[in-house]
């Protein structure tokens, strides 16, 4: 008579999920692979991506109709018409066109009037610089992160990814996953011809296991039903183990007279829990064999599924490097932190990045361009807003779409203020740690420092120079934020100057110099315009000199996209921007990149993985690869002042 498995322990959930993973410490690493982008949805991103090409790859005509010279246009009214010469004054475009230098901007083919007679066209009214002209890097910037790791492909992802130049892409590997029914009276449905005989048991448990790992980022390898035989059991889970990444044992983990599961475990591995307390769904079994981890689940239906999801689900997150589920979006109110302009005419879609802050649900509207696709990919959800709506006033409350869960949404710090590199560099690392996320929008030092004191972001990094004094960013946070409570952490020092083409071949060698090239210039508010400002200032250069200052590019990586590409001989901008594009850089002052908080959001534990990141030697190895653009001696260091 065979004996009965009486082995049965009762250990809590909790220590038995512990002492489970402490035995497989080291051992659940995540394999990875290069696969093409077409074959990469709903896979798992093993590490950032960034872009190859810009995109558009081109200044391209935003519309049909005629490119143009603005500067030719400036007499036109409706009370004194322009014609414009064919051949002459205008080049024929449609949607999509490439517009060259010497035009610069496109005028709508509804707003011509064509003369009669002749290819000749009348306008009413002047263009203005780069109007209806969708710069290069519009949308996709060469070098700028489109998705970070740890990310489940969409298939907006996997266009924006063609858009970007990238064709094959690093993932996680799929973990294989054996999995055995057991037990003599097991049926399998598929060969059933009739009624099964009394004493049968239709096999569904692991079915049901297949889905679930596959929902769950792993590819399930189901066998046959093994009989309850000792030595067929034993011969099939050590082969399993040698071929495959984890072995699932369905039913025979009890104390019945041919449960062989646990013995069969005992001898070929090690057994770490047999029974824990949980019901239904106690006599759960977790080993390893070979280094790979086993586990033998009760029969019952209701019990497998308890225990699948209680001790093979994390077993395979850590396989899958926590492979994210899809979920259905929520709908919420939020407060929406800069105000949006609707038509009347249509319900609109606007794209949002979403985070809680002060325990406010705050939406920040993205991209609202019918070509940014990338504001897709950044986006947590969408802000609808109805037909014969005129918009939404910043401040005020709207409903929102999010299709993130909200426990991401809950651990985000917003991030509202000035642009660089290393925003993304640090979204990165903090998307591995499981505990927080990072969404940062790029609106410019102080209109960051505006959104910190209304309460709609955790962190405003900024780079203020105060000409009086020649210190950078407390000054401006007092005068911005009087009330106080404001502190400072310490970011980068990086270097500021001209972005200017490879091998120089306008001869650029100094801030004056750009009043004989086509400039561009950093939007309003930008620490970089302030600093640009200053040193024109001192250099008693006159703003109307300089072609180009009021044409603005909201990153240093979109002036330097302008630069590549042509459409601009100099921009200013940060080295490691101008590197990224391999172009040449002429500095002309050092500055301090900085993260305004208030003091109280320092507790947070997302805070606290932001400055652990910023004093974390993998981050300085990081920032090393832009060669001499950054030091970071501070990085991490709180400063208080108020």
């Amino acid at each position: 008579m065979a004996k009965r498995n009486l082995y049965l322990s009762n250990v809590p959930v909790e220590e038995a999920l512990l002492k489970y993973f402490t035995a497989l410490d080291g051992l659940l690493i995540p394999k990875t692979e290069k696969i093409p982008v077409e074959e990469s949805l709903d896979r798992i991103t093993s590490c950032a991506v960034y872009a190859r090409l810009s995109s558009p790859l081109y200044n391209a005509a935003a519309m049909d109709g005629i490119a143009v010279k603005a500067a030719a246009t400036t007499s036109a009214r409706e009370s004194n018409p322009l014609v414009l010469k064919a051949g002459e004054d205008f080049l024929t475009v449609d949607t999509g066109d490439p517009v060259h230098h010497p035009y610069d901007a496109v005028i709508m083919a509804e707003d011509l009037i064509q003369m009669e007679g002749s290819d000749d066209v009348k306008i009413m009214e002047s263009a203005s610089s780069w109007q209806h002209i969708r710069p290069i890097g519009e949308d996709i910037v060469a070098g700028e992160m489109i998705i970070t790791g740890r990310h489940k492909i969409r298939p907006i992802d996997i266009g924006v990814l063609f858009s970007g130049g990238i064709t094959s892409i690093e993932v996680f590997s799929k973990p294989g996953i054996a999995v055995f029914p057991t037990g003599t009276e097991i049926v399998d449905a598929s060969l059933l011809a009739d009624t099964p005989q009394e004493g049968a048991i239709i096999e569904s448990n692991t079915r049901m296991f297949e889905a679930q790992i596959k929902h769950a980022g792993g590819e399930a390898f189901r066998f046959a039903p093994v009989p309850d035989d000792y030595d067929l059991l034993k011969d099939a889970v050590s082969k399993a183990a040698d071929e495959y990444d984890m072995v699932l044992i369905n039913a025979g983990s009890s104390a019945g007279t041919e449960d062989f599961t646990v013995q069969v475990l005992r001898e070929i591995g090690e057994v770490i829990v047999h029974g824990v307390a949980m019901k239904p769904g106690k006599p759960v079994i977790l080993a390893k064999v070979k280094d790979k981890p086993v586990i033998g689940t009760p029969g019952y239906p209701v019990s497998a599924y308890l225990a699948f999801v209680t001790f093979v689900s994390p077993v395979l997150s850590a396989l899958t490097a926590g492979g994210n589920q899809s979920i259905k979006p929520q709908k919420k109110e939020a407060v929406i932190s800069r105000r949006i302009v609707s038509s009347l005419k249509h319900r609109e879609y606007v794209r949002i990045k979403a985070g809680r802050v002060n325990g406010k649900l705050i939406a920040s509207p993205l991209a609202r361009g019918a070509g940014a696709a990338m504001s897709l990919v950044r986006a947590d959800g969408f802000c609808v807003i109805d037909q014969n709506s005129e918009g939404i006033e910043a401040g005020q409350s709207a409903l929102i779409e999010l299709y993130r869960s909200q426990e991401e949404i809950d651990r985000t710090l917003v991030v509202t203020g000035s642009h660089d590199l290393i925003l993304d560099v640090i979204a990165d690392m903090m998307s591995f740690s499981g505990d927080a996320c990072l969404a940062s929008t790029h609106v410019g030092s102080m209109a960051g420092l505006t959104a910190l004191k209304r309460g709609e972001c955790h962190i405003a990094p900024v780079h203020l120079l105060d000409e009086e004094t020649g210190s950078y960013n407390i000054n401006w946070i007092k005068k911005i934020i009087p009330a106080g409570g404001i502190c400072l952490i310490k970011g980068v020092g990086r270097v500021q100057g001209l972005i200017i083409q490879k091998g120089n071949p306008l001869e650029i060698k100094s801030i004056a110099d750009i009043r004989r090239c086509r400039f561009i210039n950093r939007q309003r508010g930008a620490g970089t315009r302030l600093f640009l400002d200053y040193i024109l200032k001192k250099e008693n250069i006159n703003l109307n000199d300089i072609d180009g200052y009021t044409r603005e590019a909201v990153t240093h990586m979109a002036v330097a996209a302008a630069v590549h590409s042509g459409s601009a001989d100099a921009g200013m901008g940060i080295a490691s921007a101008a590197k990224t594009f391999d172009l040449d850089f002429i500095p002309l002052g050092e500055e301090e990149y900085d993260f305004a908080v208030f003091s109280d959001s320092l507790l947070m534990e997302e805070m606290k993985i932001f400055i652990h990141i910023l004093k974390s030697h993998e981050f300085h190895h990081k920032l090393a690869i832009f060669a001499n653009s950054y030091t970071w001696d501070r990085a991490g260091e709180i400063v208080n002042f108020s």
